[in-house]
């Protein structure tokens, strides 16, 4: 069963590659809590097939990063951007599209949490093996208060401007 609004976020853990060493994290691939990432924050979220893909890198990544300065105006704490594949891919996409300080580039390496969300799509027959659909979402305090998930092969309703809009439209999400 897919999430929707009003859901609170399943527990679960995404990866992160850290290439700078701070308190609590290490050079490497670290290990994050959703609900201890989400807890008390706003974050904007979109997930997305794949690094490196074509509409991913020509449009949906590069929307958020475009407009992460806006996001913040509207008090979201963080933009994650979520895909099924490793720390390793996903911190060398967001090295090469500059995503550092602007959107969070969390890998979901074995789909667990994408498929936790209920937002999971098998691209097996294409080689791709199983994924995660294109949706974007507003959370506050771990609650789902937007969600915009695509039709296969679409790119229509997950984009940066339209969760922006609604964030500006969804004041009464901020807790």
């Amino acid at each position: 069963m897919a999430i929707k609004v009003g859901d609170k976020l399943p527990g679960g853990t995404l990866w992160e590659l850290i290439e700078e060493e701070t308190p609590g994290c290490t050079i490497g691939p670290n290990a994050f809590k959703v609900e201890e990432l989400s807890a008390k924050k706003r974050v904007a979220i979109f997930g997305l097939p794949g690094a490196f893909t074509p509409t991913c890198s020509a449009k949906h990544l590069p929307g958020f990063l475009q407009l992460a300065g806006k996001f913040k105006e509207k008090k979201i704490d963080e933009i994650w951007c979520l895909s099924v594949n490793d720390a390793f891919v996903m911190g060398a996409w967001g090295k090469q599209q500059g995503a550092k300080g602007k959107v969070r580039m969390f890998a979901d390496g074995s789909g667990l949490y994408t498929k936790a969300l209920g937002l999971e799509m098998d691209l097996t027959q294409r080689g791709m093996g199983v994924r995660s659909q294109r949706f974007s979402m507003l959370v506050a305090d771990g609650v789902v208060k937007a969600l915009n998930v695509e039709q296969p092969g679409k790119f229509e309703v997950s984009d940066a401007e339209t969760l922006l809009k609604q964030a500006e439209k969804v004041t009464q999400f901020i807790p």
